[in-house]
């Protein structure tokens, strides 16, 4: 019997024709993204509440005393038992397992912080008067993880205690959609805050414009307007007590083209410094202890506003020879980029005797996301040769439990180990545990370094 032939021989030219379809006009895209956003809006659904909200999961005492709070469980409820006062949990059934809430879990946490062992890690480290620490997750290839990789992140440094803002620099708005986000217009996203940058810049500049008899530039309705917004205008609470949002919708893209044009308006504005400045204006880095910029996968100016304002960047990468090839090609670009930027400014630094710029961040890492060990092991491992110490030896792996995350447009912390078992749900979070210890590392070192760097200038 011989073999068939392979698809693509013999198509019926008819055929083909009557399978085509009508040809498409514009009004077709717009019919397109309705139906996908009456998708979205289905599998969405999914994860809200009879309110039409997002809400977050309960803990069990199994989850708190082996990944939140360091006690053991029989100490926990001898605990829970002497102090009443104390969230005590609720069950689901009669004598069951206890479960609380993550607000009950950081009620719980700050107990065993005061009236605890002094030698254990109830509280992460953070030290006073220092701000919070900016991180961007960057890479211009799509697919990476990138999102992924900063909204979990994002969720393990709350479940460690710490005070997250997540902002959402990316039109697509898909970490806006991960924390349950709405957002209506470019006036709800980081736009109106880099509008206001440039107009506080142009009135300076305008009345230097005056000095010199020159007619000012005026300020239209979208300068004028952006004037009265604060970042707290346009933060969210989200359905995690300790992690709030700045969102992004389709609209925050027109800042790429914006953005130029208030450059070419006005070359002496440093946008690069709009992102960094607006925020510490507004006292966000006082409110919170990490701040992570999900940045589009484009080296636009939206992202060289999160690149600039970051302590910390990292970029996530598959285990391929395209994801390497292109993350190579990235941080070129990312030198090309600065080194120009610096070029240009210090060449009239030095004309006036002003301090040059540099730009500098705390530390730079790749992380292998989608990780494979079976068929990538010694690419990954060629990649970690080269990289050295920039490509942190933790991957994350690919398991049932991230695939089963994403389908519920969730984070893998959100997922109930109920819908697994414990050793599936241990085994599918050990990969971000791992990738945030390493993370961890990162933010307590350069958190250290200021700290030390403080007490010496102190003294």
């Amino acid at each position: 019997m011989s073999e068939a032939l392979p698809p693509y021989f013999n198509i019926d030219p008819d055929r083909a024709l009557k399978d085509l379809g009508p040809s498409f006009s514009t009004a077709r895209f717009s019919e397109i993204a309705e139906a996908c956003a009456r998708g979205r809006g289905d599998l969405a659904s999914r994860g809200l509440d009879e309110a039409g909200r997002k809400s977050l999961r309960l803990f069990s005492t199994w989850e708190i005393t082996r990944y939140l709070i360091p006690v053991a469980t029989p100490h926990f409820r001898r605990v829970l038992r002497a102090n009443p006062d104390l969230p005590q949990g609720r069950s689901e059934t009669e004598g069951g397992a206890k479960w609380f809430t993550l607000d009950e879990v950081l009620r719980l946490r700050a107990h065993f912080a005061a009236e605890g062992a002094k030698n254990k890690e109830y509280l992460p480290y953070r030290p006073e008067g220092l701000p919070a620490k900016m991180v961007a997750v960057a890479n211009f290839k799509g697919g990476v993880g990138k999102t992924s990789t900063a909204a979990h992140l994002a969720m393990s440094a709350a479940l460690d205690g710490y005070k997250v803002l997540v902002v959402d620099l990316d039109s697509q708005g898909s970490m806006t959609s991960i924390f349950g986000g709405a957002v209506e217009d470019e006036f709800e996203t980081v736009f109106p805050l880099l509008a206001r940058h440039y107009a506080r810049h142009l009135r300076q500049e305008n009345q230097r414009r005056l000095d010199r008899g020159d007619p000012p530039i005026p300020l239209d309705d979208t300068l004028s307007e952006a004037l009265e917004v604060k970042a707290a205008d346009l933060i969210q609470k989200t359905h995690w007590p300790n992690i709030d949002l700045i969102g992004a919708q389709l609209n925050l893209y027109w800042s790429e083209f914006q953005i130029p044009v208030w450059r070419m308006q006005a070359r002496s504005w440093k946008l690069w410094e709009a992102l960094t400045e607006s925020l510490e204006a507004d006292g966000v880095l006082d409110q919170y202890d990490v701040i992570f910029l999900d940045t589009p996968p484009a080296l636009g100016y939206l992202t060289i506003n999160g690149l600039s304002a970051a302590d910390i960047l990292l970029v996530p990468m598959g285990a391929s020879f395209l994801e390497f090839d292109s993350t190579g090609r990235f941080f070129d670009m990312l030198h090309s980029t600065f080194a120009s930027i610096e070029e240009g400014e210090n060449i009239a630094a030095r004309a006036l005797g002003r301090e040059e710029l540099a730009f500098e961040w705390d530390a730079v890492r790749a992380v292998i996301t989608r990780y494979d060990g079976a068929q990538q092991g010694e690419l990954a491992a060629l990649m970690q040769a080269y990289l050295g110490q920039v490509l942190v030896p933790e991957r994350q792996d690919f398991t049932a439990l991230i695939g089963q995350a994403g389908e519920q447009v969730s984070g893998i912390y959100e997922a109930d180990y109920r819908d697994f078992n414990r050793e599936t749900y241990a085994r599918g979070r050990a990969t971000f545990d791992e990738t945030y210890a390493a993370f961890k590392r990162l933010l307590i070192g350069t958190w250290r370094r200021d700290e030390l760097a403080a007490r010496e200038a102190a003294e």
